[in-house]
């Protein structure tokens, strides 16, 4: 079991973080339009899942809007942002913001907490209990894991090249 800081007090989280070569864990999230999204449907695509605790935060919001520059361009490269929001949150944040590519999608928790349970991500204790913390995981297209990032503090936001740089070199 992992923690993490917000403002500095610590912060424990639920289940394993898995590391670079494990198999990546499968998960179901919801979609803008309400389906479900698991593992599976990101088969044979080089992946960077983004674990945030709420688009409606400042960083978080940040942190989006930054990996929707940076991986729009790459069509080889799919970005999945996973959070506590609604879909219908989601979906907002992203007609305002403008963001349209077909390989950044959002996927809700509000159902099921498989992803951040499985990632080890899942916050257990403080405010933002039940939420996710801050990670970011490249998946190569066999579904293994290529890069970790957990983020140890939850305002700060992840480092972004190193990511694109790991997630490229899978293409």
């Amino acid at each position: 079991m992992a923690s993490v800081t917000l403002k500095g007090n610590p912060i424990s989280l639920e289940g394993n973080l898995p590391k670079a070569g494990d198999k990546a864990p499968d998960f179901h999230v919801t979609a803008q339009d309400l389906s479900e999204i698991s593992l599976k449907d990101f088969a044979g695509k080089v992946k960077i899942f983004v674990a945030v605790p709420s688009l409606d935060t400042s960083v978080c919001a940040i942190e989006a809007k930054k990996f929707n520059e940076k991986v729009a361009k790459e069509s080889e490269i799919t970005t999945l942002i996973v959070s506590g929001d609604l879909p219908f949150a989601m979906k907002r944040f992203c007609a305002t913001e403008g963001i349209s590519s077909p390989n950044f999608i959002t996927g809700s928790q509000f159902r099921n907490f498989s992803f951040s349970k499985n990632y080890g991500t899942h916050i257990g204790t403080g405010p933002l209990t039940g939420l996710s913390a801050r990670a970011v995981f490249v998946v190569d297209k066999s579904d293994v894991i290529r890069h970790v990032e957990l983020v140890p503090e939850i305002g700060s936001e992840p480092n972004y090249e190193t990511v694109l740089t790991e997630a490229k070199k899978l293409i």
